[in-house]
């Protein structure tokens, strides 16, 4: 197969990967830590007229998802890419900090929020998830 087409099916792969992890997460976090009381989270208008009543404790799940998701796509991305492995992992990365400065401009998060989530999980998870890839591992064989 074609490397640039391998590389391109990998970041894919990752890209849906990561999302589906994503919104795995944020599904199952108000059943673990449930939202405050008369939050509606159902939609994006109950989450930004209610985002002032969340405490610190509610943005956990956000930032693990984000995080796990993106570790987990550029992690995908690097392993089955043909080349350029560390550049697929990190183009996951950019595609997920793109998400969450979109998010950013749509939900009133607290700034520190803001700063801990675009700093530390997408490029740092991209990066680490190269790395992870880049390991012998009983889990991936090389294809």
């Amino acid at each position: 197969m074609n490397s640039t087409l391998k590389n391109s099916l990998a970041v894919i792969a990752g890209l849906i990967l990561g999302g589906l992890i994503n919104m795995g997460i944020i599904m199952i976090s108000s059943s673990i830590i449930p939202p405050p009381n008369g939050a509606d989270i159902t939609t994006m208008e109950g989450l930004k007229e209610t985002m002032h009543l969340f405490e610190p404790k509610h943005f956990l799940f956000p930032f693990l998802a984000h995080a796990i998701g993106t570790l987990i796509g550029a992690t995908i991305a690097s392993k089955f890419a043909a080349t350029k492995q560390k550049s697929m992992a990190l183009t996951v990365g950019v595609v997920f900090l793109i998400g969450g400065t979109i998010n950013v401009y749509l939900l009133p998060s607290p700034m520190w929020f803001n700063a801990v989530d675009l700093i530390g999980a997408y490029i740092p998870m991209a990066f680490i998830g190269w790395k992870i890839a880049k390991a012998k591992s009983l889990f991936f064989k090389k294809y």
